[in-house]
Protein backbone atom coordinates (compact mmCIF):
# COMPACT_ATOMS: atom_id res chain seq x y z
CA UNK A 1 0.00 0.00 0.00
CA UNK A 2 1.41 3.06 -1.00
CA UNK A 3 0.71 6.62 0.89
CA UNK A 4 -1.71 9.12 -0.84
CA UNK A 5 -1.37 12.92 -0.53
CA UNK A 6 -4.36 15.92 -1.03
CA UNK A 7 -3.74 18.05 -4.00
CA UNK A 8 -3.33 20.61 -1.49
CA UNK A 9 -0.96 19.09 0.30
CA UNK A 10 1.07 18.01 -3.04
CA UNK A 11 1.46 21.87 -3.77
CA UNK A 12 2.25 22.99 -0.87
CA UNK A 13 5.23 20.09 -0.48
CA UNK A 14 6.23 21.12 -4.13
CA UNK A 15 6.06 25.01 -3.27
CA UNK A 16 8.74 24.48 -0.54
CA UNK A 17 10.73 23.55 -3.63
CA UNK A 18 10.34 27.04 -4.97
CA UNK A 19 11.08 28.49 -1.24
CA UNK A 20 13.93 26.24 -1.00
CA UNK A 21 15.70 27.58 -4.25
CA UNK A 22 15.79 30.96 -2.94
CA UNK A 23 15.91 34.12 -5.35
CA UNK A 24 18.82 32.86 -7.63
CA UNK A 25 19.04 28.91 -8.58
CA UNK A 26 20.20 26.71 -10.77
CA UNK A 27 19.13 23.76 -13.27
CA UNK A 28 22.49 21.88 -13.32
CA UNK A 29 22.28 19.00 -16.42
CA UNK A 30 24.97 16.19 -16.01
CA UNK A 31 25.52 12.78 -17.07
CA UNK A 32 24.32 9.72 -15.77
CA UNK A 33 24.89 9.68 -12.11
CA UNK A 34 25.70 13.66 -12.34
CA UNK A 35 29.41 12.32 -12.87
CA UNK A 36 30.04 15.15 -15.04
CA UNK A 37 28.08 18.58 -15.07
CA UNK A 38 27.62 19.55 -18.86
CA UNK A 39 25.72 22.86 -18.00
CA UNK A 40 24.37 25.25 -15.15
CA UNK A 41 21.15 26.86 -15.81
CA UNK A 42 20.27 29.89 -14.37
CA UNK A 43 16.81 29.90 -12.95
CA UNK A 44 14.22 32.94 -13.00
CA UNK A 45 14.06 35.18 -9.80
CA UNK A 46 11.19 33.35 -8.99
CA UNK A 47 12.37 29.57 -10.18
CA UNK A 48 8.51 28.94 -10.25
CA UNK A 49 4.92 30.09 -9.96
CA UNK A 50 2.84 28.21 -7.78
CA UNK A 51 2.34 24.80 -8.07
CA UNK A 52 -0.76 23.11 -9.42
CA UNK A 53 -2.92 19.72 -9.28
CA UNK A 54 0.35 18.53 -7.96
CA UNK A 55 3.04 19.70 -10.65
CA UNK A 56 5.75 22.54 -10.14
CA UNK A 57 6.40 23.88 -13.36
CA UNK A 58 9.36 26.62 -13.81
CA UNK A 59 9.32 29.47 -15.35
CA UNK A 60 10.77 28.74 -18.96
CA UNK A 61 12.80 29.41 -21.52
CA UNK A 62 16.63 30.16 -19.80
CA UNK A 63 19.66 29.22 -21.35
CA UNK A 64 23.43 28.45 -20.87
CA UNK A 65 25.46 30.85 -22.82
CA UNK A 66 28.60 28.29 -22.51
CA UNK A 67 27.96 24.58 -21.47
CA UNK A 68 30.70 23.42 -19.25
CA UNK A 69 31.60 20.02 -20.66
CA UNK A 70 30.69 17.83 -23.98
CA UNK A 71 28.97 14.46 -24.01
CA UNK A 72 26.88 13.20 -26.57
CA UNK A 73 24.77 12.21 -23.98
CA UNK A 74 22.95 14.70 -21.21
CA UNK A 75 21.12 12.03 -18.85
CA UNK A 76 20.26 13.70 -15.05
CA UNK A 77 19.34 16.85 -13.75
CA UNK A 78 19.46 18.63 -10.60
CA UNK A 79 18.49 21.78 -8.92
CA UNK A 80 21.02 23.80 -6.84
CA UNK A 81 20.79 27.16 -4.84
CA UNK A 82 23.47 29.86 -5.57
CA UNK A 83 25.29 28.46 -2.80
CA UNK A 84 25.17 24.66 -4.88
CA UNK A 85 23.27 23.23 -2.27
CA UNK A 86 21.35 20.26 -3.83
CA UNK A 87 17.50 21.13 -3.55
CA UNK A 88 16.17 18.49 -5.50
CA UNK A 89 18.04 15.61 -7.92
CA UNK A 90 17.19 12.85 -10.17
CA UNK A 91 15.43 15.03 -12.69
CA UNK A 92 15.69 12.95 -15.78
CA UNK A 93 16.64 14.93 -19.17
CA UNK A 94 15.21 14.64 -22.47
CA UNK A 95 13.89 16.23 -25.99
CA UNK A 96 10.93 16.93 -26.20
CA UNK A 97 8.20 14.31 -26.73
CA UNK A 98 10.41 12.22 -24.25
CA UNK A 99 8.56 12.33 -21.23
CA UNK A 100 11.52 13.65 -18.91
CA UNK A 101 11.40 16.05 -16.55
CA UNK A 102 13.39 18.69 -18.06
CA UNK A 103 13.59 19.30 -21.44
CA UNK A 104 16.13 20.49 -23.53
CA UNK A 105 16.89 21.78 -27.23
CA UNK A 106 19.46 18.82 -27.73
CA UNK A 107 20.89 16.11 -24.92
CA UNK A 108 24.23 15.93 -26.77
CA UNK A 109 26.07 18.75 -25.73
CA UNK A 110 29.37 20.19 -26.55
CA UNK A 111 31.29 22.68 -24.16
CA UNK A 112 30.95 26.40 -25.13
CA UNK A 113 27.50 25.70 -26.56
CA UNK A 114 24.41 27.40 -25.59
CA UNK A 115 21.98 25.31 -23.88
CA UNK A 116 18.17 25.66 -24.06
CA UNK A 117 15.88 24.74 -21.23
CA UNK A 118 12.72 24.44 -22.95
CA UNK A 119 10.79 22.90 -19.87
CA UNK A 120 11.26 21.67 -16.49
CA UNK A 121 8.49 20.47 -14.14
CA UNK A 122 8.41 18.26 -10.93
CA UNK A 123 5.72 16.31 -10.51
CA UNK A 124 4.98 14.68 -6.64
CA UNK A 125 4.02 11.06 -6.46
Amino acid sequence: MSVTYTATLKNTRLNAVTTAIGASGFIQIGTAGMASILATIPLAATAAPAASGGVLTFTMPQSDNSADATSPAAAEARIVTSALATVASGLTVGISGSGADVILDSVSITAGQTVTLNSAAITHG
